[in-house]
């Protein structure tokens, strides 16, 4: 009898070195998900009629509604190369931009990448954000140029003509590999025809080509014109030379297995001691190591509850193992274990290190370490664009309160990159998103899958609070008056929030002495004597300790980060979050006794002091723009450049090839609504855009009071609410 899926499935997965988990990442309808349909075909998942059409990948009702691939799909499927099995994890990541956050999340957990390109658009923004992704996180790219039939059909290219354009193609992506990667990897990390690291095909016509088995199989670039000059051909060279078994091929000799990635990425993605037990097991891939599990996806399934599926990086894990979560620092049992097989789930007892598998029962948060014992936790994943448009949502009907919170909760879950605030004071429930598209998805599965009938405001856009010079020393007093604090605000160097804002200084509160972090700091332009008195670095402020010998500082330094964050996170012209400030504690005269300088003393004079030094100096609002690419044919540049400046907007570069035009464009998010129609009429239906990057700047001056005003009647502030 044929041995089953899961059993085969199961055997594999106990010798790491025949493991592969990697993810697939391009540009948004360069054809992903038909793509990993055609890997499943071919791995026996799925009927090979149904690939392509099936879209087995986006399950949910919206997901094949829209045409696009929202949440991340894990898959498992079984490859035999040079007579040896191999288990291959997939992950299918999202292309569009709204929703960069889960390739991110996909990034840790996969050790390799399968980089797809267009070959008749080429490199387009959104595959520079994904390989900035997978390259941040030490993920190996490898390269599928795909529709290659559109080469043929559409613009009917000769076969030298054809090869010019992948040799553009490979230079352009293995420059983009130079430019990112980190030291040491570009070189190394080259995408190559010869070795076999780039293959090209047709995913929709399920064939595809590598140097390797052109020679092995004696196919020519004439071979395949032909197939496709005479009529239905090209299923031939979808048998002679079919898609999977190609590109799974160069997975298997090109990316890493753990066992070879573990030892480089973990010093990257871990900040804990890596000559301890633990790092050792961890470094070793070790399955009789610590229990080692970053959950990376929260799927929400009607019958098992709330699945976490992630990368077990070390250690095996069992059916009913008591387990710690380290960001919540809560105690929890792992219920169930599932392994992937295709896109089904399998409950299997205990599976070993360097896989990717799901467990239920735990209630947690994506980023979350689940360990045996309480340890230093994965560093928090980090995002790339920040939610800039927020939504306030209500339930139409008074009795569907309680559900609505307990939906927006699940929902926070599923997609980290929505923030849920939930105002206790107003009662208004808000959701923040990357963008519209984002914040409609998330209100369309709140109404069909959730069954809450809810109405949303119009969508409102996130501002932020910046200084602009240096203030003079400003005192708060506690509300005893026997304690007194000297602060003074001034504007962050450039260089250095550029390096908070690319991860280089990572967030934190500063407890010991951090080398490391002295070193970046210094690194990015700051004085090595000022360095080590940073106390704080939050959302892109930083806080400082400039006073000297005094006693009682360790008392009250936590109410002073505590309150400067909560000042950060609510400045003082409307309570928008602030950025870019950096705030010194300059001096502090405090009584001696203890009594008299607890939280609710120190707390309101660290809000008054902080507040005042950034009156002082000179505050202003910024808005959030993006920055857009936006193609169209050359005709409609007119109307384009019209639209834009209507919307405030600044035409940046423009540049022609043929008869299309690629446009570069900064505009302001808050003019940014209804974008995506407004974009169609001007050009005829045929212009899109994409986001290739997102800034703060400041607001033009006659519209600053006009937005501070409409900001606090929105959120109800009167005079003495805001201010120092």
């Amino acid at each position: 009898m044929a041995e089953k899926m899961v059993d085969k499935v199961m055997r594999i997965m106990q010798n790491p070195s025949h493991i592969r988990n990697i993810a697939i990442c391009a540009h948004i309808d360069h054809g992903k998900t038909t793509f990993s349909d055609n890997l499943l075909a071919g791995a026996g998942m799925m009927s090979k009629e149904d690939a392509g059409k099936a879209l087995k990948l986006d399950f949910h009702a919206d997901e094949q509604e829209r045409g696009i691939t929202i949440d991340t799909a894990a898959v498992s499927m079984v490859h035999s190369y040079e007579n040896d099995e191999y288990l291959i994890n997939l992950l299918d990541t999202p292309g569009h931009v709204d929703f960069g956050g889960e390739v991110t999340r996909a990034m840790r957990a996969a050790d390799g990448a399968i980089v797809l390109v267009d070959c008749v658009e080429g490199i387009m923004p959104q595959t520079e954000t994904v390989l900035r992704q997978a390259l941040r996180e030490l993920v190996k790219p490898v390269l599928f140029i795909n529709k290659v039939d559109r080469l043929i059909k559409e613009l009917q290219l000769t076969p030298e003509k054809m090869q010019e354009r992948f040799v553009k193609i490979i230079t352009n992506v293995n420059k983009l590999i130079m430019d990112i990667a980190p030291k040491g990897y570009g070189d190394k990390w080259k995408v190559n025809v010869q070795d076999g690291s780039v293959c090209f095909g047709s995913a929709f016509h399920k064939w595809a080509l590598s140097v390797q088995s052109m020679q092995k199989k004696k196919i020519s670039f004439k071979d395949v014109i032909e197939a496709y000059t005479q009529e239905g051909k090209y299923s031939e060279l979808a048998d002679k030379a079919p898609l999977h078994e190609v590109v799974l091929d160069m997975v298997v000799r090109h990316l890493p297995d753990p066992l070879v990635a573990q030892p480089y990425r973990i010093p990257r993605i871990w900040k804990g001691e890596i000559e301890s037990q633990e790092g050792k097991g961890l470094i070793s891939c070790d399955p009789n190591g610590a229990v080692f599990f970053v959950i990376t996806k929260i799927v929400i399934d009607p019958q098992a509850g709330e699945i976490s599926a992630g990368r077990l990086f070390s250690g095996t894990m069992r059916k009913g193992t008591e387990a710690f979560l380290n960001r919540m620092k809560q105690n929890t049992r792992i219920q169930q274990v599932f392994i992937y097989n295709g896109a089904k789930k399998e409950i299997v007892d205990n599976v070993p290190a360097g896989n990717i598998i799901g467990v239920a029962g735990v209630k947690s948060y994506v980023g979350e370490t689940i360990t045996e014992q309480p340890t230093e936790p994965f560093e928090q994943i980090t995002h790339i664009f920040e939610p800039v448009v927020t939504k306030a949502i209500e339930a139409k009907k008074p009795s569907d309160l309680p559900k609505l919170i307990e939906v927006l909760r699940m929902v926070g879950k599923e997609d980290p990159t929505v923030k849920i605030e939930i105002n206790e004071e107003t009662g208004e429930h808000l959701m923040h998103g990357m963008g519209e598209l984002h914040l409609e998805v998330i209100e369309n599965r709140i109404r069909t899958e959730k069954f809450v009938d809810v109405q949303t405001s119009d969508p409102i856009v996130v501002f932020r609070e910046c200084i602009t010079k240096k203030s003079q020393e400003v005192m708060g007093k506690t509300p005893n008056k026997h304690n007194h604090l000297f602060f003074v605000a001034e504007p962050l160097e450039d260089s250095i929030y550029q390096a908070i804002k690319s991860g280089k200084i990572p967030e934190m509160r500063v407890k010991k002495k951090e080398m490391e972090l002295r070193d970046a700091l210094v690194e990015a332009g700051m004085d090595s004597k000022e360095a080590v008195k940073i106390k704080d670095i939050y959302k892109g402020n930083i806080l400082m300790d400039l006073t000297r010998g005094q006693v009682h500082l360790g008392e009250v330094i936590e109410m002073i980060t505590d309150m400067f964050e909560d000042v950060m996170g609510a400045g003082p012209l409307a309570k928008e979050p602030c950025t870019k400030v950096k705030v010194s504690l300059t001096d502090m005269k405090l009584h001696e006794d203890a009594i008299h300088r607890g939280p609710a003393q120190i707390y309101p004079a660290v809000r008054e002091g902080i507040r005042g030094a950034m009156m002082q100096s000179n505050p202003i609002m910024l808005e959030p723009l993006q920055i857009l690419q936006i193609e169209a044919p050359a005709d409609y540049l007119g109307d384009l450049s019209k639209l834009i400046s209507n919307k405030r907007g600044q035409l940046l570069d423009v540049v022609q090839e043929g008869n299309t035009i690629t446009v570069k464009a900064k505009m302001p998010v808050a003019e940014m609504f209804g974008w995506s129609s407004d974009l169609r009429s001007a050009t005829g239906g045929r212009g899109s855009s994409s986001v290739v990057d997102q800034l703060f700047e400041r607001l033009p001056e006659e519209l600053q009071g006009k937005i501070i005003k409409q900001i606090r009647n929105r959120k109800g502030l009167t005079e003495a609410m805001v201010g120092a």
